[in-house]
């Protein structure tokens, strides 16, 4: 009998043994044995031949054959077994039928997403070409390219990892590492998964009020980098702490006992370990930053401008702004459509890219923290 089906009659011998209480098994040239009783001290048994078993009390004998699949089972048990296939059977329709449902929601997904993506390239694919990527915009934003927006969008998303990927970093340490008492650990994580759950236009209006009034940076980069660099800052965290949360502590108590103080461990052993872990909230902070619209709308974004900011205190265009305006409140919004679709695939494109790079950053820390 093949492999599959001898597994499948120790896994009824081991559910016969614990309804009957018994206390061996054991198999013999492709025959298995059970022996059944309560006083094992004196159970005694004795193997004859390929035919069958003795012993002093009741037992239950189970053979097969390899060619033609036959078992044979003592009757009190017999009905008890056919009852057993029979659930495993039920439970084996019900995992195939969750599996199915799993896939088909998976596929479901896939295809949604394909759909969008297969329409946004059928219908942004004819704008694509070396002067839509280096010219800025012409005639109302009807013609022309998207430079300046590809130059701003670029300029906020790394200034916005540059302020918030640190400092999420280093909050995750302290938060994991050195925070001993709980209860600054528990409200540390409730007031980062509140700030986490803030609507990304409370961030704008706040950003506006802080860093564009009250600090005096105006509608500029820098403002737009800040308020884009808290919007992020809860995924840092959070990545950051379930990352040290997946060292053994093992690793610690090692480093200890080799005479490492905290620091040293955390920076010659645990953060190499965790630092792949960290790069998949990098990851998700680039794809979200990459895609908001109502931090930047109060913060950086402008609705036309040509040239190229000459500073962190300029305004800039962006592309998901620039998107939102030409499809919108454009001069001549149906002129404009096809260039809408182009921006839309050149922002999908900029958010693959940059998740690339960072996929790639990952599998290189990765690899350096197996061969440390």
């Amino acid at each position: 009998m093949g492999k599959t089906n001898t597994r499948f009659l120790r896994t009824d011998i081991q559910q016969i043994i614990k309804c009957n209480k018994s206390l061996f098994w054991e198999s013999f040239g492709g025959m298995i044995f059970v022996i059944t009783g309560n006083n094992f001290p004196t159970t005694r048994w004795q193997y004859i031949g390929k035919k069958g078993l003795t012993q002093f009390n009741r037992i239950v004998t189970f053979s097969f054959r390899f060619r033609n699949r036959q078992s044979l089972f003592l009757p009190a048990e017999k009905q008890w077994i056919s009852m057993r296939k029979k659930s495993i059977i039920s439970k084996k329709a019900a995992q195939q039928a969750a599996f199915f449902t799993f896939k088909l929601l998976g596929g479901l997904v896939a295809g949604i997403l394909l759909l969008i993506l297969g329409f946004i390239i059928v219908n942004g694919i004819g704008v694509i070409n070396w002067e839509f990527l280096t010219a800025p915009p012409e005639e109302g934003m009807t013609s022309g390219g998207i430079f300046p927006a590809i130059f701003g969008t670029l300029c906020l998303i790394a200034g916005s990892i540059i302020f918030a990927f640190p400092l999420g970093v280093m909050s995750g340490i302290y938060s994991h590492e050195y925070a001993g008492n709980r209860h600054i650990v528990k409200f540390i994580r409730v007031m980062t998964n509140n700030l986490g759950a803030i609507p990304s236009i409370v961030f704008g209006l706040f950003g506006m009020a802080l860093f564009v009034n009250t600090f005096g940076f105006g509608d500029s980069i820098l403002a737009g980098s800040l308020t884009l660099g808290l919007l992020i800052l809860p995924l840092i965290i959070r990545t950051t702490e379930e990352a040290l949360k997946a060292i053994p502590d093992v690793y610690r108590t090692g480093s200890y006992a080799l005479g490492a103080t905290r620091l040293q461990t955390i920076r010659r052993v645990i953060l190499p370990m965790a630092f792949p872990n960290i790069i998949t909230g990098l990851i998700l902070s680039i794809g979200r930053v990459s895609g908001e619209t109502a931090p930047i709308l109060f913060t950086a974004a402008a609705y036309f401008l040509p040239k190229l900011p000459s500073g962190i205190f300029d305004q800039v265009m962006a592309l998901p702004y620039h998107l939102y305006v030409i499809a919108t409140s454009g001069t001549n919004i149906e002129a404009s459509r096809p260039i809408a679709y182009g921006t839309a695939l050149v922002l999908i494109g900029i958010v693959l890219f940059m998740n690339l790079l960072a996929a790639t950053l990952r599998k290189y820390f990765s690899k350096k923290a197996n061969l440390k």
